[in-house]
């Protein structure tokens, strides 16, 4: 069995090599590459490897970058710093995805299923690759970590930890800080949902987008919607619909 390695650090490439041989000692590691350009050089002057120990994270870019030049055959088992339970959101046609840095029971476990499983067809397709760029372009967006806000004709900036809720009156949004002083924005909610941690913040109804600790009480009514008390309190009632009322408390419990 011949596993090639991409991995473009070097404590991580000697373990991941070692792992492999106390799994088992005839496993032979075909080569430990760093870099997407290097592994298409390999790929033309070899054949494929029984299976590919590959890193998201490469020294040149995304390892994605090699299925892009690369019709690859071979499983997979991807390695990444990533955190493991966001790692559950792409879970495709791979063998695993490891957390790092590597354990030995995780690539254990890894390497069974490999040996369990009927890999003889497992191609990646284009569907595949481009719902893994999407999963990991998520999980390393950049959310916005303070906002510009204005108070009558004086302009400050509010850090995210200082924001209670935003909401909207009309077409004009306001955000109201955790001590209670609303301000004006010159943002609309769509584009404030799409900037902020989807962990921190949620999107109540169309009115209100909501963090996480301004979530006083939640209140269960009868038509199966939820209401929802903030802190500061808000000045109206704020209500989950029944159709939202599951991500919602999904949310809450996270």
């Amino acid at each position: 069995m011949k596993v090639l390695i991409l991995e473009d650090e070097i404590l991580s490439a000697k373990r991941a090599s070692q792992l492999l041989t106390e799994y088992d000692p005839g496993i032979q590691v075909a080569d430990i590459l760093d870099s997407v350009e290097d592994a298409i050089a390999w790929h033309s002057q070899n054949p494929e490897p029984d299976l590919l120990l590959l890193d998201i994270h490469l020294a040149d870019g995304l390892c994605f970058d090699l299925f892009d030049h690369v019709t690859l055959k071979s499983p997979v088992i991807f390695t990444t710093a990533y955190d493991q339970y966001a790692l559950q959101a792409f879970k495709l046609n791979s063998i695993d995805y490891l957390l790092k840095p590597l354990d030995k029971g995780d690539l254990t476990r890894a390497l069974d299923k490999y040996h369990s499983l009927n890999h003889d067809n497992r191609n990646f397709s284009a569907s595949d690759i481009e719902k893994l760029r999407s999963t990991l372009q998520q999980l390393t967006k950049k959310y916005k970590s303070r906002f510009l806000v204005r108070f009558a004709d004086t302009i400050h900036y509010k850090n995210v930890d200082e924001v209670a809720y935003f909401y909207a009156d009309d077409k004009v949004v306001f955000m109201v800080s955790t001590d209670g002083r609303k301000y004006l924005m010159d943002s609309n909610l769509e584009s404030l949902e799409e900037a902020l941690d989807p962990a921190l913040f949620f999107r109540i109804n169309r009115k209100v987008i909501a963090r996480i600790e301004s979530i006083q009480k939640v209140k269960t009514l009868l038509s199966y919607r939820l209401q929802v008390f903030l802190k500061p309190a808000f000045d109206q009632e704020v209500f989950v619909s029944k159709y939202k009322s599951q991500e919602f408390k999904s949310w809450l419990d996270n």
